[in-house]
């Protein structure tokens, strides 16, 4: 199971896509599938549990498939994003004892519940509190404006290179939002808005509407926190009904 984790952050299929490159994918589904039977069959046989397949190996097949599931159909949008909650799934299985005391059947549930899972629901929990925070900031500066206050803000232009945002208003061309699509490093990504602050700067522009480029990775590291303090957050709310 660890190997089905690791395969995903080491670059093992970079020589078979020079040769083919659907070799690498077909691959790694023959893995996904030897994987899966084994497990599926192992579970049957000798059942799940201290005398049969231990419950962390399925959580972290559960992890991996719920990862890769994501990442595929488009909600994790980055791999990197897949490729932490996977590596959270195999480093912890199952949520630990939290720190904080929860509802009896919250930590029931805990007991055997999937802590990537948990951590992904506390990330989408916690991510509630962005819009709030930005929409706070607004408000402050007197800047607010519905529905964008609560997903964008106004900088200078002259700060544009050295912010991490994407530039929504004045609307860049075509052309810019596919680089910055393309852009894989923050060297990049800073380049294209020194070019995004010349253009406006000619254009007699002052100011801009940009939204913040939060990485989901982030979020997940605040899910992770939060797991570790008070286990699913959801659950404990539900339980405290």
């Amino acid at each position: 199971m660890s190997f089905l984790v690791l395969e995903h952050v080491v670059p093992w299929d970079a020589g078979f896509e020079r040769r083919a490159p659907a070799l690498p994918g077909i691959l790694e589904l023959i893995l996904y599938a030897i994987v899966i039977a084994v497990v599926a069959g192992l579970s049957l046989t000798a059942g799940v549990g201290p005398t049969g397949v231990p419950i962390a190996v399925i959580a972290v097949l559960a992890s991996v498939l719920l990862a890769r599931g994501l990442f595929e159909v488009g909600i994790l949008y980055g791999g990197a994003d897949a490729k932490a909650l996977m590596v959270a799934g195999l480093l912890v299985p199952v949520d630990p004892s939290p720190l904080l005391a929860l509802p009896g059947q919250a930590a029931s549930l805990l007991a055997v519940y999937p802590f990537s899972i948990n951590l992904l629901m506390d990330a989408a929990l916690v991510s509630v509190a962005v819009p709030i925070a930005i929409a706070i900031r607004n408000l402050a500066h007197r800047e607010f404006a519905f529905p964008r206050g609560f997903v964008g803000y106004m900088i200078d232009v002259e700060e544009l290179p050295d912010r991490f945002v994407w530039l929504k208003d004045p609307m860049f061309s075509r052309g810019d939002a596919d680089e910055e699509l393309e852009a894989e490093t923050s060297e990049a990504d800073r380049a294209i808005r020194m070019r995004q602050r010349d253009r406006l700067r000619r254009q007699g522009v002052n100011r801009v509407w940009v939204t913040p480029q939060l990485p989901f990775v982030v979020l997940l590291l605040a899910g992770a926190a939060a797991a570790v303090l008070a286990g699913n957050l959801v659950f404990d709310l539900a339980a405290s009904l």
